[in-house]
């Protein structure tokens, strides 16, 4: 789901702005002095010379750095490679510079070391949520559901970094980052559905082309908008003769009909498709209540809750929205209740809400009594809601809490450490959600569960690891199993899906132990997909 907050939405009005007052003064001045004053003007003198401009995108070279960091004892030496691929249409002609770093061990057969790309989502997001926070060499520490001490922020060796296991490649989108489309490219050809799969389907052919990566084992680890990217893409890298071994699906929303109205149509109305919504929210919705200790009743842990409410939405609480109008008054009244313990809403709030109460009114309600709203991206996170009577947040608390710490330390990191520091500014996510094309093959909205459906069965050997977290409203983990469970597939290939469940947020690396446990799955799960593999 979309990446976005108020940078985003920055535009520099002021500048424009400058610059017409300074033309319009000029205008008025030549037309306060009349005709025969300008007739009568002396000519103008020579324009002096233009300065040399400052150098062009494209001809800024590579980085390259050599590092060491301490896994488990050992030291491994690596290079770090900062800089940009170059996409070109079907004529051959430039249309965007997607910029990449890549960490790859020294000492090792590139052409057989495996290697990973990853990217974030948005749309219109770069990596640096990735690239900074996850499995990179180095990381910088942010509050663990608490905000982020100010500047200056600390960068550390990545304990937790997957290096050992597979060289890694962080790309960003075309617009954000570094990334710039160039040449004859327009926004229309990058900024859709399948626009986006396209690009980072030449930017992975093209990369394993210039660095001999072809018979490498090759893995895709998506995040969020990065998710359905990932579905289609391996199905798309299959097609053009590209072998794939994995697939890491973090936070995930391949079908985005299942939750296209609490995001695009938040009114409680019209039944349906709308109602699923209420149920794969309600386990999340019931995660962060008992994170904030807001459940009534004696205290309980999450492996008894979760598997309670689960039955609750698949059962009697989906069948009860189901009847709409003709719910009798007493199962409305038994709903309420369960709600109210699944929550700790008050059972007036659930009665007026209609049963229905949309995730986004949760993550103001839940602790309005205390003036605070909880994370959309992640529900441990909380911040004073300035407008308190209000259903929307002015802001995202999880947001909030990471993102100056994020950015600050990829601008430094980039530029500084790795030694590539363009004349442009590093832009961590572009607003393009309203201009996005969200048409997948002429259907819209997009549902890419049979595109990762079809890799599977294409390619019998390919592995999917979906992470989770519990305090995820951007994407709800119970959407997500339901959706890899109706894939269709034979049971042979639907044991190739694992699942990892952690106590974390959408970015599931910014809790320490969570991000200690997903290291591990993923350390686990690479060995036995290299080694199914062969």
């Amino acid at each position: 789901m979309p990446k976005l907050f108020s940078i985003a939405k920055r535009g520099y009005p002021f500048v424009r702005k400058r610059l017409i007052v300074s033309f319009l003064v000029a205008v008025f001045a030549a037309i306060g002095s009349g005709a025969t004053a300008i007739a009568a003007a002396p000519p103008a003198p020579k324009a002096p010379p233009k300065p040399a401009p400052a150098p062009m995108f494209g001809a800024i070279p590579d980085a390259v750095t050599h590092h060491k960091i301490a896994i488990g004892g050992k030291i491994y030496p690596y290079t770090a490679r900062a800089g940009t691929i170059l996409l070109r249409n079907t004529k051959g002609q430039p249309t965007c510079r997607m910029y990449y770093t890549a960490f790859t061990l020294d000492g090792t057969d590139a052409s057989k070391r495996p290697v990973t790309f990853f990217y974030n989502g948005g749309p219109g997001s770069s990596t640096v949520w990735l690239a900074m926070g996850s499995f990179a060499p180095k990381r910088v520490l942010v509050g663990n559901g608490v905000p982020t001490p100010n500047a200056p922020y600390t960068l550390v060796n990545n304990q937790y970094t997957l290096l050992d296991r597979t060289d890694m490649v962080f790309i960003d989108a075309p617009g954000t980052g570094f990334s710039r489309i160039v040449g004859v490219g327009t926004p229309k050809e990058f900024y859709g559905v399948d626009q986006d799969v396209r690009a980072f389907g030449q930017f992975v052919t093209n990369y394993i082309s210039k660095f001999n990566r072809w018979n490498s084992p090759k893995f895709l680890f998506g995040e969020s908008y990065g998710t359905p990217r990932s579905a289609m893409l391996v199905n798309y890298l299959q097609n053009e003769g590209v072998s794939m071994n994995g697939v890491v699906l973090q936070s995930a929303i391949l079908n985005f009909s299942l939750d296209w109205f609490s995001n695009f149509e938040t009114v409680p109305f019209g039944g349906g498709d709308a109602d699923w919504d209420y149920v794969f929210y309600l386990p999340t919705e019931a995660a962060a209540a008992w994170y904030h200790h807001m459940i009534p009743g004696p205290p309980t842990t999450l492996s008894v809750l979760l598997p309670k409410v689960e039955a609750f939405a698949m059962g009697e609480y989906l069948n009860a929205l189901a009847q709409g109008a003709q719910l009798s008054p007493s199962t409305f009244s038994d709903v309420v209740m369960k709600l109210h313990d699944y929550t700790g809403l008050s059972e007036q709030y659930i009665r007026e809400s209609n049963l229905r109460v949309n995730y986004v009114r949760f993550t103001t309600q839940l602790l309005r009594n205390s003036g605070q709203m909880i994370g959309r991206y992640d529900g441990r996170y909380t911040s004073y809601n300035l407008d308190i009577p209000s259903q929307q947040p002015n802001f995202d608390a999880t947001d909030a809490s990471i993102d100056l710490a994020f950015i600050s330390s990829a601008n430094y990191y980039y530029r500084h450490e790795l030694g590539y520091n363009p004349p442009i500014p590093y832009l961590p996510v572009i607003n393009v959600f309203r201009q996005w094309d969200w048409k997948h093959d002429g259907q819209e909205p997009a549902n890419t569960v049979a595109d990762l459906a079809n890799a599977m069965a294409f390619n019998a050997n390919l592995h999917v690891f979906s992470a989770n977290g519990y305090y995820d409203f951007a994407t709800p983990f119970f959407g997500t199993v339901y959706e890899l469970n109706h894939m269709n597939l034979p049971p042979t290939l639907q044991r190739n899906i694992t699942y990892g469940f952690y106590q974390s947020g959408h970015m599931i690396y910014l809790h320490l132990s969570a991000l200690a446990k997903y290291h591990a799955d993923l350390e686990n799960w690479y060995a036995q997909t290299l080694q199914a593999g062969r």
